[in-house]
């Protein structure tokens, strides 16, 4: 029976032939299997916080929530393989009990490892890379429905191309990931202006673990969060101090700051600075994860774009003069990262340590103008866009911008050759299937 499918933004929407929830990765090759035998295409979902159409189809929508089992799991060597649907949350919590951690996490934990990973989903850091770059082994089902493992010693290729595959090259049913040791982070906030922190980004990135910056548009001050491993005791917020940080002024304040704003768009200057110094400084100890993630309650659009570091004040600078001459009240944040380079061949940092700029609008709200504004300015620096983030890029105009393209277009040729797991967006941003 159809049902409808939407995104957790609800921007994309998709009436598939099937929805199935496989449990294990033999029920999803023969899933695949049957489907190649029909003709049908395949597309597979984790959470949903994909802002693009990358996992839409009508034909059968594999669901791999339950495809999450802990597999094996070494503290000694710090790798742990895992079901491909385990969310970011779960993911966490397991590694935590072992006492592992991942390297880095960006700013939410709602994804599932698939879908984080085959989208270059990043944190911040100026030697880290994005969560892909964690993956030393993974099992794949082609578009033939075999399954195919791949790992440093097996098909290494295969593991350096398809561990970002924007669900182009078949479903991830497994990966092994290469943790380290639980670390504890001091999280320092401030509010601090953005003029400041243009003049001294290089600086900043290279004194701090992690650093970013949120600019609410209209404000002239940012909050800054600058994020460093420590060996000192844990000094978590308590439960009060969290609820009024991250719940009441991070998602109730800010969902009322856009309610009024649409309301009222003359006033968007003056809800801007407020709502830039609504959040307080703030400094605690504790576990990576609980420092990294954030809850975020208010559904939203968002796009992003990775560009040379050393451009970044530049190209920050150009996006504010966009925003102060484009007519439209914005009420979301502008949010600025940092992520190493790697040389995984589709990753949105192969070759170059990159800063990001990423843009949101809320829910329901008109994107089109500001985000094309924004985008005609990364081009400038030969912007990546976040694969599973909105943008206006072809394959045409993409190609360019990733050295090994054709690697992938080749693993993709021989892994699903059919076209089994395509659908209008491969189609867009990577082209068809090359027989």
């Amino acid at each position: 029976m159809s049902r409808t499918y939407r995104n957790w933004a609800g921007n994309q929407v998709c009436l598939p032939a099937e929805i199935l929830t496989p449990s294990t990765p033999d029920e999803v090759a023969a899933i695949v299997a049957r489907a190649a035998e029909h003709g049908q295409r395949v597309k597979a979902v984790g959470a949903g916080h994909s802002f693009t159409s990358a996992a839409m189809t009508d034909g059968v929508l594999l669901s791999l929530d339950k495809v999450k089992a802990v597999e094996s799991i070494d503290s000694a060597t710090g790798r742990i393989t895992v079901g491909a649907g385990m969310r970011l949350t779960e993911l966490n919590k397991v590694l935590d009990g072992a006492g592992l951690a991942m390297p880095n996490l960006g700013d939410i934990a709602y994804q599932s490892i698939a879908g984080a990973t085959a989208t270059a989903t990043h944190g911040t850091g100026a030697d880290l890379g994005n969560l892909a770059t964690t993956i030393v082994g993974m099992e794949i089902v082609d578009g033939r429905g075999q399954r195919i493992w791949c790992d440093e010693t097996e098909r290494p290729e295969f593991l350096r191309v398809a561990s970002v595959g924007v669900g182009a090259l078949g479903i991830i049913t497994r990966v092994t990931l290469q943790c380290m040791p639980a670390f504890d982070l001091r999280a320092t906030e401030s509010i601090e202006s953005l003029d400041d922190l243009l003049e001294s980004f290089g600086d900043d990135v290279a004194a701090n673990d992690h650093f970013e910056f949120f600019w609410m548009p209209g404000a002239r001050r940012c909050q800054v969060k600058r994020n460093n491993r420590t060996a000192d005791p844990r000094e978590p917020e308590s439960r009060m101090t969290y609820f009024r940080n991250k719940i009441l002024t991070e998602n109730i304040a800010a969902g009322l700051v856009v309610k009024v704003g649409a309301r009222f768009p003359s006033a968007a200057p003056r809800i801007g600075e407020l709502a830039g110094s609504s959040v307080k400084p703030r400094e605690l100890v504790d576990k990576s994860y609980k420092i990294f993630a954030s809850p975020r309650w208010i559904r939203f659009y968002e796009m992003e774009y990775g560009i040379p570091r050393e451009a970044f004040p530049e190209a920050m600078s150009r996006v504010r003069d966009l925003v102060a001459g484009i007519g439209e009240p914005i009420f979301f944040p502008v949010e600025a990262r940092v992520s190493a380079a790697d040389d995984i061949p589709l990753s949105t940092g192969y070759g170059r340590d990159s800063a990001w700029i990423a843009v949101h609008v809320h829910k329901g709200g008109s994107y089109e103008t500001y985000f094309q504004g924004v985008e005609k300015i990364m081009n400038d620096y030969e912007g990546r866009p976040h694969w599973g983030k909105l943008h206006f890029q072809d394959h045409t105009t993409l190609a360019s911008r990733y050295p090994e393209w054709d690697a992938f277009q080749a693993v993709r040729a021989e892994l699903d050759p059919a076209g089994r797991f395509a659908n209008a967006y491969t189609d867009r941003v990577l082209g068809p299937v090359r027989s």
